[in-house]
């Protein structure tokens, strides 16, 4: 295994179905603009309530991604 350097942003995924739906929508959406997407942490979980029934589901996750070669 080399070593490896990773680049990290931060992004939110929403989903009015599931953490896990938005946690997707965040990792396919990423993944269109940036290459080498490696692993991801979730940093934070929040929802939108209306009604007394959960509508919206919005993760925060840091993303790494691996810096190419020079």
């Amino acid at each position: 295994m080399s070593d490896h350097v990773y680049k990290i942003v931060e992004v939110a995924g929403s989903s009015p179905d599931s953490v896990e739906k938005a946690i997707t929508n965040a990792i396919t959406r990423i993944g269109k603009d940036e290459k080498h997407v490696r692993w991801f942490e979730v940093t934070s979980t929040r929802g939108h309530v209306e009604h007394g029934k959960i509508s919206h589901y919005q993760v925060t996750l840091k993303i790494g991604l691996t810096l190419e070669e020079e």
